[in-house]
């Protein structure tokens, strides 16, 4: 939930418009609003990066794809992927039986393959 505004929406719509159509400063706008000229001046900026009229600034529905796209990387990072918190390569389930391991083993042996640290990985003992 995002935090509240200490501004109404018609309030801000109000001021940038007063600014962009009578070319006034915003610090002359500002006071005459009762709001802070850097607030004030963060709006007009914003607009005008709505409008394209600025390239150094994300317009807000860019900043809004961004927001959901940082969420869902932090929701990745913090395991949904594995939302049962498991930690292991296999489920209890799926761990293969020690004559199924020592097949895969002794079949990657024939291939020449090193298993020793598939071994390790996967917590098996090669015989």
């Amino acid at each position: 939930m995002p935090a509240p505004r200490k501004y109404p929406d018609e309030l801000r719509e109000r001021a940038i418009r007063e600014v962009r159509a009578t070319g006034r400063p915003i610090a002359h706008v500002a006071k005459d609003l009762g709001i802070h000229k850097e607030a004030l001046r963060g709006w007009v900026r914003q607009a005008e990066a709505d409008r394209d009229e600025r390239d150094d600034r994300l317009t807000s529905a860019d900043q809004d794809e961004l927001r959901q796209l940082c969420k869902g990387n932090a929701e990745l990072r913090a395991g949904e992927r594995d939302p049962q918190g498991r930690i292991g390569v296999f489920c209890p389930a799926d761990r293969p039986s020690p004559d199924e391991a020592q097949q895969v083993i002794d079949h990657l042996r024939e291939k020449g393959l090193e298993v020793d640290l598939v071994c390790r990985v996967l917590k098996l003992r090669a015989q």
